[in-house]
């Protein structure tokens, strides 16, 4: 006979919520101790609130392992970005980029060219992480050679990788936001495209203004130094751009992105081999611990002195981690009890975006990771568009600009720890220029405001199950 269970009471939902945010916090920033540790230490507080609940063992731990499940696909993307990185810095790729980065790039557009240059190679790929761990680092790179402060090259990165894998259909936060919202894919890209646009071209204006007071500051001799610390440490050569066009050409045809990415740090071991004059065992050594390199100039040697897997597997228990608690906090009613009080105050489309945007950076903050944002926001939310009888790509807009774009702003996220760590950047020093993220977000609430962009249930095409989730086709 199945024993009796009771829903928490929101008491002890907010005593719960604010015990974990007090140990993320502590042992984030007080405590210098990993956000795995806070978040391990999570599931044992939820499950204990579950057992008090009448909830038995079995069925919290089948809950946390459901929950892992969802995100499979983004941990072996996850795994395979990092042998990529590791790869492609010991065969001389990222290098090579960087170096011809810094031989035609004006610094008065540099800003504005990493934004596009990120953006293109998210949208392409569809993934966030692969285009921020080539793209993104070869960027960071030429930013530094040319005196640009690193924070601010970030924040062009982050808004060019979020805006490109955020309207690309190979994306697996784009299939996952829709699919869990009961959206047609395509659909869900054309309910985000007035609003993504408008912000893009802001934001492209915001960097243009910021580029150009570099423009004529830029101290030559320092950039002839790190070209010539890259051609003594490299051989620099075109056939750099080989690895990076094939692809990116396989996966913008829809090919797997777990195998292709995998085929690329595969590249890598083969450039590290033919043209950097490395013995087989380091060259498939760099697919698997972070890569070295002593050139002299210390912005080269951070620059490129990381990737590999072992590199990602922090990263990768914080969203098998996080997964899970977003499991446990389903299982136990949580979910159910604040989707319930919130409907009380839902009454329009103003509020009810305000709310999934914020429900959704929530559970970035509380669940650590993308993924729990996206699975978590619809279900949620997804009773208040009904009952306000609004479309629901509407909510996956919502829950998409309110996960994917908020998901690089939290120190201890999946995606904060990996942006961090693959940039060199703290955190909290580039959240200021995540200026993609904070226009878009504004634009939602201000445009929703004033009646633009809401689409009723009647005007609707057809959508998809719930059910139909379909697996992710590339890490975000």
């Amino acid at each position: 006979m199945q024993k009796h269970t009771r829903l928490p009471t929101i008491t002890q939902i907010i005593i719960c919520l604010a015990g974990f945010l007090g140990l993320a916090f502590s042992f984030t920033s007080l405590l210098n101790l990993p956000i795995q540790l806070a978040l391990y230490i999570a599931w044992f507080i939820i499950m204990a609130l579950g057992i008090w609940l009448g909830h038995n063992y079995k069925d919290l731990e089948e809950a946390a392992t459901q929950g892992i499940s969802k995100g499979m696909g983004a941990i072996l993307i996850l795994i395979a970005v990092g042998a990529l990185v590791g790869t492609w810095i010991a065969g001389g790729i990222v290098p090579g980029i960087i170096y011809y980065g810094l031989k035609i790039i004006h610094p008065s557009i540099f800003l504005l060219a990493t934004l596009i240059i990120c953006s293109v190679t998210a949208l392409a790929t569809g993934t966030s992480w692969g285009a921020a761990g080539t793209a993104g680092i070869a960027m960071m790179g030429i930013g530094e050679g040319l005196g640009i402060p690193l924070p601010l090259v970030a924040g062009a990165v982050l808004s060019g990788v979020y805006f490109g894998d955020k309207l690309s259909p190979l994306s697996d936060s784009v299939i996952l936001a829709s699919s869990m919202s009961g959206v047609e894919t395509f659909e869900h890209i054309k309910g985000m495209l007035p609003i993504s646009l408008t912000s893009y071209i802001l934001t492209a204006i915001m960097f243009t203004f910021a580029g150009m007071q570099y423009g004529g500051n830029v101290d030559m001799s320092q950039v002839e130094t790190v070209m010539a610390a890259l051609e003594q440490s490299f051989n620099i050569s075109p056939m750099a751009f080989v690895p990076v066009v094939l692809v990116i050409a396989l996966l913008a045809n829809k090919k797997p992105s777990f195998p292709v990415i995998s085929f690329g740090a595969v590249l890598g071991v083969v450039w590290a081999i033919a043209f950097q004059n490395k013995d087989l065992i380091s060259a498939v050594q760099s697919a698997w611990s972070p890569f070295s390199i002593t050139s002299g100039v210390d912005f080269i040697d951070n620059i490129l002195s990381r990737g590999g897997i072992a590199s990602m597997l922090g990263s990768v228990a914080v969203i098998i981690f996080g997964l899970g608690f977003g499991g446990l906090l389903d299982r136990v009613g949580i979910l159910q009890v604040i989707a319930d009080k919130m409907t009380a105050f839902i009454t329009n489309a103003s509020n009810l975006t305000v709310s999934t945007l914020f429900t959704a950076f929530l559970a970035n903050i509380f669940g650590s990771a993308m993924y729990v944002s996206l699975i978590l926001t619809p279900k949620i939310m997804s009773k208040n568009y009904d009952r306000l009888g609004l479309h629901r790509k509407m909510l996956s807009r919502n829950a998409e600009f309110g996960g994917t774009l908020t998901s690089g702003m939290v120190p201890w996220s999946d995606n904060g720890i990996f942006m961090a760590g693959v940039l060199g950047v703290p955190t909290l020093a580039y959240l200021p220029y995540m200026w993609l993220s904070f226009t878009c977000i504004i634009l939602t609430i201000a445009f929703t405001m004033l009646g633009k962009f809401i689409s009723t249930a009647s005007e609707a095409p057809a959508t998809v199950s719930n059910d139909s989730c379909a697996a992710p086709a590339a890490a975000s």
